[in-house]
């Protein structure tokens, strides 16, 4: 556990100074932000093992859920969400980012501690692990390797993802997906319609060919 590099994104001072009083008690080395621009620069500069994210960092600021997709694309740092939202919609959301942890203000010292020490743990018995969405398998969430999607499909309030063994499901909107897939190997191709381009075997004007399944396409979202 020591020397560990936090990063602590939380845009209420007194709230952040909490915090990171109980991490460095705990012998982390902690670097504060109060918004995603400060914690970005931060990342750039430093190795950090784990960032803690509030999910709203305040009026007219990039919230945390936007944030730690940028991380998850670019980054391979762990993250978990502090916040003091209990909204389920914000919670479907966070969730699917696939955080290593969600705790709701105010926390308790030892969950914060516990969430903190799993998180690197696991991260640092998994050191190629590839890119997952949490996803459900009827009653259970679980992770989703992304490679593994063929394409995804909106089905009402919910998401549908399609894979070589399974179906499985996520209370979601095409957009809010979107804002998590890598825009290199996720593609919009209809309204409702998601494709793995690396699953892709043929295409028109009218359609298109995921893994012997035919998939209505619109020239507004797929041109060839």
């Amino acid at each position: 556990m020591q020397d560990k590099k936090i990063l602590l994104v939380e845009d209420d001072f007194l709230n952040r100074r909490l915090t990171k009083k109980v991490l460095v008690e705990n012998e982390y080395i902690v670097f504060e932000a109060k918004n995603a621009k400060e914690a970005l620069e931060i990342i750039q500069k430093n190795t950090i093992d784990l960032a803690i994210l509030d999910i709203n960092l305040g009026e007219n600021e990039q919230d945390g859920i936007s944030f730690a997709n940028q991380i998850r694309e670019k980054y391979p740092i762990p993250f978990i969400f502090l916040t003091a939202y209990e909204n389920s919609e914000v919670i479907h959301q966070a969730v699917a980012t696939s955080p290593s942890s969600y705790l709701t203000k105010p926390f308790k010292k030892v969950e914060l501690v516990t969430s903190v020490e799993i998180a690197i743990r696991k991260t640092n018995q998994l050191p190629t692990q590839k890119p997952t969405i949490t996803v459900k398998d009827q009653d259970y969430f679980v992770e989703l390797e992304l490679d593994a999607i063929n394409y995804i499909e909106s089905e009402g309030n919910y998401l549908l993802f399609y894979t070589n063994e399974k179906t499985y499901k996520l209370r979601s909107t095409i957009k809010q997906i979107l804002e998590i897939l890598p825009e290199n190997t996720f593609l919009q191709v209809h309204r409702a319609y998601i494709i793995n381009k690396n699953k892709l075997d043929k295409f028109n004007a009218k359609s298109v060919v995921v893994n012997g399944v035919n998939i209505p396409a619109t020239k507004n979202y797929f041109e060839s």
